[in-house]
């Protein structure tokens, strides 16, 4: 701890704080009080003089008269820090012209995502994880928003962030996340989708639907005049609206009117891109006709775009098609007062200034996997063999991890490991195969045990990222910058 006495012993003037280890940016004085985070050892801890030790649990000591207090950064301290430090607190930022999803299934992520989104003006969801990503990591919702929370801290970030319960399909998991706190809600409604409708004879379509007088008023022999946009309906192309949405558009209506109706303080997203086939451009008006018409209030959809956004890797078809149904898309989302959401966002760069373009800068992308790859990739760099270790784990689990997320690797695309050199191993993350291979097999890897019940590699995974968290951050604020630089340049 001389570092940190030596330190204190500049106050009330404190001043190269980097040579300290302390972050410059998380240093407060309220009244006479001080209040920042070091690092040391490489832990980060909590100090604090004066008044304000009451707010928190440590080691109180004494330093020529100073008495100041040493506090680990758990949950209870974080949310000491929050109230005294308002702007630690998530609040609704989806409505605002840009915003861009963070997903950080480590909770390390945090100093590179917001070194990234300082030079834009795109508000962070700092905080987004679904119920999957949290069941796989052993993490609650607490964890991810005090781990947002003490990264905009150490940063001094006080424009404002937000916190996602992303891809949330029941009311159990909503309220769980909004009694946390979190200010943004990720509806999936795909459980209320169905998938079976485009292999139906048009006998089996009209058998299940009998389109009712008012359904034939608003939607057919009639064009849709969406921003010049012209937007109509064939009977069978409504039936099929029907089928594929309805019950969609009535789930979101009464989660809609049980959480958010006059709930000023969260945003609602409503997905439905986790879907076999596309969001054709009438369903789309169709969904948001339907949720208009019942009161239903969103601040963005994510449809289920041309092409395959699959994951961690760029965008798959064709671009020129996904830009022309794109315009409708947004055209539509202007019409009825929300903007879209781009969901599997992670390196679709291909596409990135085709959206900053066509959404004339309003959009919301969504990130994740790609940032639990930048850690995997930092382990390929600092510790070979460790890396080894997991990419096996990832080869002999891929099976089990590809039920869940939809890729189409091809694993005999993965050169051998043991025939590549140590310093070959970073070069796997430019193969697009290798980067679904570790994307998807996270949980396995951070939850694999030793016959003791010790992590088998989680605790020498953290250790390593904690020892290199000044690169990771560096090597994040590149690959998230990048997606930023190309969707900035659209507009």
């Amino acid at each position: 701890m001389s570092k940190l006495t030596d330190f204190l012993k500049t106050l009330p003037n404190p001043k190269e704080f980097a040579s300290f280890g302390v972050y410059e940016k998380s240093y407060n004085q309220l009244k006479d009080d001080h209040i920042f985070i070091i690092k040391e050892e490489g832990n980060d801890l909590i100090v604090v003089t004066g008044s304000s030790m009451k707010n928190f649990k440590g080691e109180k000591r004494t330093l020529n008269q100073l008495d100041y207090l040493i506090a680990q950064t758990d949950h209870d301290n974080i949310n000491a820090l929050r109230n005294l430090f308002p702007y630690m607190k998530p609040k609704p930022v989806l409505r605002e012209k840009r915003s861009f999803g963070l997903g950080d299934r480590l909770g390390l992520a945090g100093e590179g995502h917001l070194r990234a989104l300082l030079a834009y003006d795109a508000y962070p969801v700092l905080a987004q994880q679904s119920m999957r990503e949290l069941t796989l990591t052993n993490r609650t919702y607490s964890d991810v928003l005090d781990a947002a929370s003490l990264a905009v801290y150490k940063m001094g970030y006080k424009r404002g962030f937000g916190a996602d319960g992303d891809h949330l399909k029941t009311e159990k998991d909503i309220k769980y996340a909004l009694d946390t706190g979190f200010t943004m809600i990720t509806l999936d409604t795909s459980d209320h989708i169905r998938n079976d409708v485009e292999s139906l004879s048009v006998e089996q379509i009209n058998q299940e639907v009998n389109l009712t007088e008012n359904d034939k008023k608003k939607y057919l022999d009639k064009t849709f005049n969406i921003q010049g946009h012209q937007i109509s309906f064939t009977e069978l192309e409504l039936k099929k609206a029907i089928l594929i949405y309805q019950d969609s558009v009535e789930y979101t209506t009464h989660i809609y009117h049980q959480f958010f109706k006059g709930n000023k303080e969260v945003d609602l997203e409503l997905s439905i891109d986790e879907t076999a086939t596309k969001t054709e451009l009438n369903h789309h008006l169709y969904i948001a006709n339907e949720l208009a018409e019942k009161g239903v209030h969103l601040t963005t959809i994510a449809p289920r775009f041309h092409g395959e956004f699959q994951k961690g890797i760029d965008y798959i078809g064709n671009t020129h098609t996904f830009q022309e149904e794109l315009k409708v898309h947004v055209a539509i989302a202007e019409h009825y007062g929300y903007k879209l959401s781009i969901h599997s966002g992670s390196d679709k760069f291909s596409i990135f200034e085709i959206i900053g373009k066509e959404t004339k800068g309003h959009f919301h992308v969504k990130t994740a996997g790609t940032n639990w790859l930048v850690a995997a990739h930092l382990v390929a760099i600092k510790d070979p063999s460790l890396y080894r270790e997991i990419h096996q784990k990832a080869l002999d689990t891929f099976d089990q991890a590809k039920k869940l997320y939809h890729v189409t690797t091809h694993i005999e695309n993965i050169p051998a490991i043991d025939q590549l050199s140590d310093q070959e191993l970073p070069k796997l993350f430019e193969n697009n195969d290798a980067r679904q291979l570790i994307h998807i097999t996270y949980g396995y890897i951070l939850n694999d045990k030793n016959n003791d019940g010790t992590y088998k590699f989680k605790d020498r995974l953290y250790h390593l990222w904690t020892q290199y968290s000044d690169l990771y951050a560096t090597m994040l604020k590149e690959h998230i910058g990048k997606h930023l630089e190309l969707l900035y340049k659209g507009f």
